[in-house]
């Protein structure tokens, strides 16, 4: 597994405690492991509540209509990455 970065595991806090993912640590969850049909165990739902918590966190919308999104929910990295270049200061 590699190493997660600190906004890697900001990010992966604000995931496990909006989704309520009791047998999940934040360190746990692999920056590079799929967030949706893998470990653990998220779907359509889940992305809502993380885009949700995303906006509220840090000061933009991830929208449902963006045709990225299957690029930007890849992986914890890749999330980490698009909210790093979007985020409100």
């Amino acid at each position: 597994m590699a190493e997660q970065t600190a906004a890697q595991n900001e990010l992966a806090t604000l995931v496990v405690t909006s989704l309520n993912l009791e047998d999940t640590q934040p360190g746990q969850i692999d920056p590079d492991a799929p967030l949706f049909g893998g470990d653990l165990g998220l779907d359509s739902i889940d992305a809502l509540e993380i885009a949700l918590a995303v906006s509220k966190r840090y000061g933009f919308q991830l929208r449902s209509d963006n045709p990225d999104n299957k690029r930007i929910f890849t992986s914890l990295r890749t999330l980490s990455e698009h909210i790093e270049q979007h985020r409100a200061s």
